[in-house]
């Protein structure tokens, strides 16, 4: 091993260090949890407060789940190609040439705003922007969990940032306050989507993976994410939102959980809809598509799409990810001694 893999390696075990303190020890909880419930779960294999609450660990019941800790280790599983997905504007530039993306239609580095035909711009022109597409997504290019996501619109005499009215000098100051995004298309999603829910963007998480018994690359696990009023305008689970998992064979939806209440929602709180009467339209073409894609891309090892079927029937990858977080998997049993363990145990994230 030289110098550098040796540098590498104690910056990532610094880095997960740094980690284990920032979004274990001292993370926000959602659920209430007693002192010592918080340091069972902490010291008792890195899982945080929540999952504890949230997946009724007790017991050696533990031994049966993945921690955020497991999760945040497999981050390094597709290095040293993990930057291609950790950077969405770079993860665009280069899906587009296999699958339908949303359009970047310009991007602020450092301060600097500027489109793809070498223009430097203004937050005026980002505003005028908003006023010709009417619709447009602004959002950071290197965080996750939907973080400092944000939806423009403009209806031809208001602007609106999400579902809230604002003066044009309101959205400018808005741009000012913000730094490394970029405003990308919006894109219309299916009519399905709309029927569960439709003031957000609903899409699925697919999971590929090669399997460390075949070698060969799987669609491994789907789930149907589905935003509500207290989401707008995104649907991640990490915001509050519902998932659904969806049968691989069938395509249909199962009841919705959410990561921030151990509610069982056979409805959608919002909009009513009956979450198992929904099939996924054209599902077995869906997968073999995003399989597909997976293909063009041999050198890594697990992908988590992010897929939105759009109006006119196409499949869009709205973003692909390195990693998924194990909550949304798990909310439908653990997995240390299930498929993902034994794929976290191939790569050694794991070793029991």
């Amino acid at each position: 091993m030289d110098i550098f893999e040796i540098i590498k390696k104690v910056i990532q075990k610094l880095k997960l260090i740094s980690f284990y303190f920032r979004r274990i020890i001292f993370v926000r909880n959602h659920f209430k949890a007693s002192f010592f419930t918080k340091v069972r779960a902490n010291l008792g294999g890195g899982f945080l407060a929540d999952q504890w609450i949230l997946y009724d660990l007790n017991g050696k019941k533990k031994k049966e789940y993945l921690s955020e800790f497991d999760w945040y280790r497999s981050r390094y599983i597709n290095d040293p190609f993990d930057f291609m997905l950790n950077n969405k504007i770079v993860a665009t530039e280069v899906l587009k040439k296999y699958i339908r993306v949303p359009e970047i239609y310009i991007v602020n580095s450092k301060g600097i705003i500027s489109d793809f035909e070498g223009n430097l711009l203004s937050n005026e022109d980002v505003v005028n922007c908003v006023r010709e597409k009417k619709s447009a997504f602004i959002k950071p290019y290197g965080k996750g969990k939907g973080n400092g996501v944000n939806h423009f619109s403009f209806d031809g005499k208001d602007f609106f940032i999400d579902d809230e009215m604002v003066s044009e000098d309101a959205l400018l100051k808005h741009l000012k306050k913000r730094k490394d995004w970029y405003l990308s298309e919006t894109i219309k999603q299916h009519e399905y989507a709309n029927k569960l829910y439709d003031k957000t963007v609903n899409t699925i998480r697919m999971i590929t993976y090669r399997n460390p018994s075949t070698k060969k690359l799987e669609v491994f696990f789907a789930v149907q994410r589905i935003g509500t009023e207290k989401t707008i305008p995104v649907d991640n689970g990490s915001r509050g939102g519902l998932v659904c998992k969806i049968d691989l064979d069938t395509g249909r939806l199962s009841h919705g959980r959410c990561l921030h209440d151990k509610v069982v929602y056979d409805v959608h709180p919002d909009s009513g809809y009956r979450f198992e009467d929904m099939v996924i339209p054209d599902w077995e073409e869906m997968k073999a598509e995003v399989l597909s894609l997976a293909e063009k891309f041999p050198y890594m090892h697990f992908i988590a799409w992010d897929v939105m079927k759009t109006d006119n029937g196409d499949n869009c990858i709205i973003e692909g990810n390195t990693s998924s977080g194990v909550n949304i998997i798990q909310l439908w049993g653990g997995q240390r001694n299930g498929k993902l363990g034994d794929f976290y145990r191939a790569h050694g994230v794991i070793k029991k």
